[in-house]
């Protein structure tokens, strides 16, 4: 989903800015959720854990052949590693 609203805030003395409620709404964001900061072409981004994840699983998934089973690979190659020791 693409928000496409903007709003004005100030940061206050400590450097906090408040999300206005429409937007935590949107992004599924709760009081006492972690966020995730990041500057990205000279903005500030705010991404949820979730998106985070989510974003981190498309990319892998781009690199797995479908069918492939990561968590068995991983098992595997623990097991091997355990007979070597």
């Amino acid at each position: 989903m693409t928000l496409r609203q903007e709003a004005r805030t100030r940061v206050n003395e400590n450097g906090r800015v408040v999300i206005p409620a429409a937007f935590r709404k949107a992004m599924g964001i709760k009081a006492g959720d972690e966020v995730v900061l990041r500057i990205e072409d000279n903005e500030l981004r705010i991404l949820t854990l979730k998106q985070r994840i989510e974003r981190a699983q498309r990319l892998v998934r781009q690199h797995v052949k479908p069918g492939t089973s990561l968590v068995d690979e991983l098992i595997a190659d623990r097991r091997e590693a355990a007979k070597r020791e």
